[in-house]
């Protein structure tokens, strides 16, 4: 189906993830990156034709809603200044972050993309934030300068953290609001780089929030790539106000290397 709406969308877009990461064994990562591709491919033109969605299970989300893929912001075509992926060959998912300065609207979207079982020729989920004028800290142009300067190879063996390293650190960020211990159990490299919106925070370890809030940041969807050394998890940002969000953190011999983030408002 198109369209997934209704109470309880939260719940079913949970229960569906959980099931896609538990169902699965290894995805190739070929595949993954190949649908990505097909991905950025229908967003440039607007156009969802060549995309191969289930017939029988599809579920789009966008800013933590269940909508009609048709009338998304992937019907909109955009002129992509910037794309990068990242590939979870465990939860058979990918995460693709785009970056559009020019058209009507300029955007900058964090999409995760799911499939059933190891069948990355047909995708079950496509999960996005799209943020645009009137975001936290939106700057298109200004976020675009500031990534395209960073180095998002395949580290070498030796550099990678673990799955679960990953997941911890992803998850201990999002825990700073609540938690006061965990901004001091995050692995903060010297030279790490956070891009929120479009601020810009060096080192990133500076400046960070230890707990406060008594509402925990919900709601998280997650896509680990081992080899980039990459978590990003889509939430719900409740800690200041229920805001759809996406959060990735780059580690590189252990450490943290890059934060971006992605916040929508309103």
């Amino acid at each position: 189906m198109f369209q997934q709406n209704g109470k309880g969308v939260f719940g079913v877009i949970v229960s569906m993830t959980m099931s896609f990461t538990l169902g699965s064994a290894q995805c190739s990562r070929e595949g993954l990156l190949a649908a990505a591709n097909s991905y950025i491919e229908a967003q440039t033109s607007g156009n969802i034709d060549g995309l191969a969605l289930s017939a029988t299970n599809f579920t789009y989300q966008e800013n933590n809603e269940g909508l009609d893929v048709k009338t998304g912001v992937l019907s909109q075509p955009l002129m992509i200044d910037l794309n990068r992926s990242t590939a979870d060959t465990t939860a058979c998912a990918s995460y693709t972050m785009l970056i559009s300065t020019t058209g009507s609207k300029p955007y900058v979207t964090s999409t995760q993309i799911r499939h059933d079982g190891e069948n990355t020729s047909s995708i079950a989920m496509i999960d996005t934030i799209a943020a645009t004028t009137g975001s936290l800290f939106f700057n298109a142009p200004q976020t675009l300068e500031y990534i395209e300067q960073e180095n998002w190879g395949p580290l070498e063996e030796d550099q990678r953290a673990s799955r679960d390293e990953l997941k911890r650190v992803g998850d201990a960020y999002l825990d700073m609001w609540t938690d006061a211990t965990a901004a001091d159990s995050i692995p903060w490299g010297t030279d790490c780089e956070r891009v929120e919106g479009s601020m810009l925070t060096k080192p990133c370890g500076a400046t960070l929030p230890r707990g406060g809030s008594q509402v925990p940041n919900g709601n998280r969807r997650y896509v680990i790539d081992e080899e980039i050394g990459s978590v990003d998890v889509l939430c719900s940002f409740d800690s200041l106000g229920n805001m759809p969000d996406s959060h990735e953190v780059r580690l590189e011999g252990g450490k943290v290397k890059y934060v971006h983030t992605v916040t929508v408002i309103g």
